[in-house]
């Protein structure tokens, strides 16, 4: 179900200050700055106001030393994903470290109105600038070209490198992940794909396939899904168990790569034993699967510090160089080995 984009708390500026004093934002500054022209009833008015809404002063100061409201937008889809979440935390710990606070709105669809509403309500906060977090197909189109007055940083995940959007070499760590399961010795590897429009789901198929035919393999047994979550897996678990001619399989996420296990084992097949598995994110439960998760990393905190750092740099003024898909990592545990005839 769709819903209206809206703000998730944000930091309090002086303009919120300023409207529950009853005063001007100049009143405000000269109050936070210790001016002795400002009167006793109207400095305990703008005191008040301040302990009331826990106004931080020396974001205020430095607001008022830059023309800055010191206040950076994050406009994100589907936070519950793992990789979402985690970048926007990594956008919100180097926000604050450079003393600048976000405000987030979320949206659930990237159709053209959805984002330029949650792009309206930022705006609306007097963002210095902004971070996209919606690494959907569709959203790219709405988002190249627009001039809002701020710059914007994008997280086009397995996109080209760009020099205004972050990305990752998803596609790079599918390779790594269809090669390793090819050098184990299985003859194919099968795909869990993740759900359509994403693009992480289109970069991670094109790498399996590519290392596919580089390999000179057969193109195995692919399984559309609706979402990210390990319940898809589940059901592409019990179709990969009635074919006993898949041995491997590359998930397009750890927790679909879970909830594969869970079918696999519900039917009595073992893991790595008669299919091995890997994953892809490396989430921080994966080494606590049973067995073992083998799965490529990717780091997205790395993803929210190179956005918040490159829109730093353009809202002072700075070239916008390209910026280098982020390389993923293989990490391998327990959960593939060379492959055993199934029965």
């Amino acid at each position: 179900m769709s819903e209206s984009p809206r703000p998730a708390a944000r930091s309090v500026r002086m303009i919120d200050v300023a409207r529950l004093a009853g005063v001007s934002q100049q009143t405000v500054s000269r109050v936070v700055n210790g001016h002795s022209n400002v009167g006793p009833e109207v400095r305990e008015r703008v005191e008040r106001a301040i302990t009331q809404l826990r106004y931080n002063r020396n974001s205020a100061a430095r607001a008022l030393a830059t023309n800055r409201s010191m206040n950076l937008g994050v406009l994100s889809y589907s936070l519950p994903v793992h990789g979402s979440t985690m970048v926007l935390f990594g956008v919100a710990e180097e926000a604050r470290r450079n003393g600048y606070a976000t405000s987030l709105v979320s949206i659930s669809d990237v159709d053209p109105g959805s984002i330029r509403a949650a792009l309206d309500t930022l705006l609306g906060d007097s963002v210095d600038g902004i971070v996209v977090l919606a690494p959907m197909s569709a959203a790219a189109p709405v988002l190249t070209g627009l001039d809002l007055g701020v710059p914007i940083v994008r997280f086009d995940q397995g996109a080209p490198a760009s020099s205004h959007a972050v990305s990752m070499d998803d596609a790079l760590g599918a390779r790594l992940a269809t090669r390793h399961l090819l050098d184990l010795g299985h003859d194919t590897v099968c795909h869990v794909a993740g759900p359509r429009g994403w693009m992480a789901s289109d970069a991670r198929r094109t790498g399996w396939l590519t290392e596919l035919a580089a390999a000179r393999s057969a193109v195995s047994a692919e399984f559309a899904t609706d979402d990210w979550t390990a319940d898809s897996g589940y059901r592409a678990g019990l179709l990969i168990a009635e074919d006993p001619s898949i041995t491997a399989v590359l998930a397009a996420n750890d927790s679909m790569a879970l909830g594969l296990m869970k079918a696999l084992s519900e039917r009595g097949l073992s893991v790595p034993g008669d299919v091995s598995v890997v994953g892809f994110d490396d989430m921080s439960e994966a080494r606590y699967f049973q067995p073992g998760l083998t799965t490529i990393r990717l780091d997205f905190n790395e993803v929210g510090r190179l956005a918040v750092d490159r829109l730093l740099q353009l809202m002072g003024g700075g070239p916008a160089e390209m910026l280098p898909a982020i390389a993923p990592e293989l990490i391998v545990r327990e959960s593939t080995a060379a492959p055993r005839r199934r029965g």
